[in-house]
């Protein structure tokens, strides 16, 4: 039995990943700031280390997969702090514990790290380009990576790093700080503005998808890779388009969005590549949009009590 260990494992894709992982009959541990019943979730803030090396003090675990981390851009400028001291410093304390420990680790990075480059965004871009990360969160993130890289040239560690492109779906709860999708649906289903801006286009991905492919890594872990996670590429999908799968299904209008041209501070389209993580870890998503915001906006009612 392989023992596993999901930092923020009570969060959106942590949420769905640990049923995913355990169906496939390893044991799963969760760590996570929120305190629940379950005997197998620590309470634990990555960014103390001390917390930290308690929870590998009380376990030995053959992989981790760190999704703890403060997410978003504009959060990272209203929680700077928040941002830096659990994505950079929480990360640096994992390495510290896997140079100790030995485990094979996951660590979740983000398709943000690719910040101004408007090519079609391959893992190696980081190898052959000068890139601008274009906000903190994306920073923080190209920054872990780059730690991830040095334990193992020092430490000889075992990492492979994933780059998650926009998933969606059931658990993740809507806020200012989190993406269109939640937002969108959020809003429209208790008949609140919202804005969306024109000509910006994502590859979107179905958490259940996005979460099989992660559970895959165990069984095909190689050292040192790096993959984008998402949809199709032939389901890039334009902002708006997003909106009006949303207000289709509840069957209302577009009075209530303001329509925008461009949001400042971001790339406008990303063209991503998946041919990698199809290659090597069978990654095939099964639930377009169509499909997927519908099961999404489902499971938003019974969430915030809306029929």
């Amino acid at each position: 039995m392989t023992n596993i260990l999901v930092t923020g494992g009570l969060g959106f894709i942590g949420s769905n990943l640990v049923p995913e992982l355990k169906s496939r009959g390893h044991h799963v541990w969760t760590c996570d700031l929120r305190h629940t019943e379950d005997p197998q979730n620590i309470r634990c803030d990555v960014s103390k280390y001390r917390q930290l090396e308690r929870t590998f003090e009380e376990h030995e675990f053959d992989f981790v997969y760190h999704l703890a981390a403060e997410y978003g851009r504009w959060n990272g400028e209203d929680f700077y702090e928040n941002l830096w001291l659990t994505n950079v410093v929480g990360t640096k304390n994992m390495l510290r514990l896997q140079e100790k420990k030995r485990f094979k680790m996951i660590f979740f990075s983000s398709a943000e790290v690719y910040g101004d480059y408007e090519g079609t965004m391959s893992e190696d871009v980081m190898d052959k380009v000068p890139i601008k990360q274009m906000n903190d969160y994306a920073m923080t993130k190209w920054v872990g990576e780059m730690q991830v890289l040095n334990s193992a040239e020092m430490f000889g560690t075992e990492t492979v790093r994933v780059r998650p492109v926009n998933a969606y779906g059931p658990n993740e709860h809507s806020s200012p700080y989190r993406g269109v999708v939640p937002m969108f649906i959020y809003r429209a289903l208790h008949a609140l503005p919202y804005t969306v801006y024109m000509g910006h286009k994502r590859i979107f991905d179905y958490v259940e998808d996005t979460c099989r492919t992660f559970a895959n890594i165990v069984d095909n872990f190689i050292p040192g890779e790096v993959y984008n996670v998402g949809g199709k590429s032939e389901w890039e999908t334009d902002i708006k388009q997003v909106s009006d799968i949303i207000l289709n299904y509840l069957k209302k209008d577009d009075s209530n969005v303001t329509y925008k041209q461009g949001e400042p501070f971001t790339t406008k389209v990303k063209h991503i590549d998946f041919s990698k993580i199809i290659r090597d870890l069978k990654h095939d998503p099964k639930i377009p949009m169509e499909e997927g915001i519908p099961k999404t906006i489902e499971w938003m009612k019974r969430a915030y009590g809306v029929s």
